[in-house]
């Protein structure tokens, strides 16, 4: 349920027009997919949000990442990355984004929860180590959330 819920949040967040214009996100590296979204940890259902410890509230999100990579017979496997990062609004103070990582099945996800600011245009600075022989891949992107009151 959550490996459903966790790949149609970039749909849903498009459908509700908090995301940027592409409602599926990411970044390719040689054979590897990037994918990242950043939701309100409203979206989720109670349930899901009880199961993985998710702090489920109208000012906090969650930033999610998932990195496949692809194979000869172009499907693709679950790749467990190391993710760094922080997010920063315009006053330029800077969050840390603590990730942890979840497996359901066949994909492994990476989340960390942040703190959302109503209106404002929310900068997301990621590094992504997919391949531990290799430098991280940056992945950059804004966001701007409206909170419910």
């Amino acid at each position: 349920m959550l490996r459903r819920l966790l790949f149609s949040l970039p749909l849903i967040a498009t459908l509700l027009g908090i995301t940027s214009a592409k409602a599926e996100q990411f970044v390719r590296v040689d054979n590897y997919e990037i994918h990242y979204s950043a939701v309100s940890t409203g979206f989720l259902t109670p349930e899901v949000a009880q199961a993985h410890n998710i702090q489920r509230s109208a000012n906090r999100g969650l930033v999610n990442v998932s990195v496949r990579e692809r194979m000869e017979d172009d499907s693709t496997r679950p790749v467990n990355a190391g993710i760094q990062g922080y997010v920063s609004g315009l006053t330029g103070t800077q969050e840390p984004l603590a990730f942890r990582t979840v497996h359901d099945g066949d994909a492994t996800y990476h989340l960390a929860p942040f703190t959302l600011r109503h209106d404002e245009a929310m900068r997301f600075e990621l590094d992504v180590r997919y391949d531990r022989n290799e430098a991280p891949e940056s992945v950059n992107f804004m966001q701007r959330f409206y909170i419910e009151h």
